[in-house]
């Protein structure tokens, strides 16, 4: 099967799911500072929020960038990923709405978590379809970064029933490591 079906629904599940999140940001009713304060706690949810769905949709284009074709794996595979990028606008919505309160922020994190656990099923999906000499089999490694996500989530989980803020910070720390796309990847598919 060709790629660009699966490139075209992601893509659009995407925006859809960023539609549901900047819906979220009420406009204040008063022209003020003070108005526009009161928001923070919905604006850095859907910063943070925003931030994620971008790294995830900037490495997917990566990703398939480095293959030729899909099956109905790799659709599955993708569809379980986009299951879970759909709960960041309800999960964004209940930690903002609520000041960040412990159990919206911890799961939070847990959909964070179950997000990044969805990558490497995906993208092994796509290595056995394209076979192992394929641009993104080459270039896939020890996934540091992945595996330093997934313990980042799992103790932001945890740190939300100590201190959901230091919770939030570890989520933005792991955000900052995705900023730059997998260049494993990028090099992979440019040869």
């Amino acid at each position: 099967m060709e790629k660009g079906r699966v490139e075209a629904f992601t893509d659009g599940v995407i925006a859809i799911i960023i539609t549901i999140m900047v819906l979220e940001l009420k406009t204040p009713h008063a022209p003020t500072w003070e108005a526009l304060h009161e928001l923070w706690p919905v604006l850095l949810a859907y910063v943070l929020s925003f931030v994620y769905v971008g790294i995830y949709w900037n490495n997917h284009h990566h990703m398939l960038k480095a293959v030729e074709r899909v099956n109905g794996r790799v659709l599955w595979a993708n569809l379980h990923m986009l299951f879970w990028l759909s709960l960041f606008p309800f999960t964004t919505a209940w930690m903002s709405e609520t000041g960040f309160a412990t159990l919206p922020v911890a799961l939070y994190g847990f959909v964070l978590l179950c997000a990044a656990l969805s990558w490497p099923v995906l993208q092994r999906q796509l290595i056995l379809c394209n076979g192992p000499d394929c641009a993104l089999a080459r270039a896939v490694g020890s996934d540091f970064k992945g595996r330093i996500s997934i313990a980042g989530y799992v103790a932001g989980v945890a740190l939300a029933f100590a201190s959901p803020g230091l919770a939030c910070l570890m989520y933005f720390l792991v955000a900052l490591i995705w900023l730059v796309p997998d260049r494993r990847i990028e090099k992979a598919s440019a040869k």
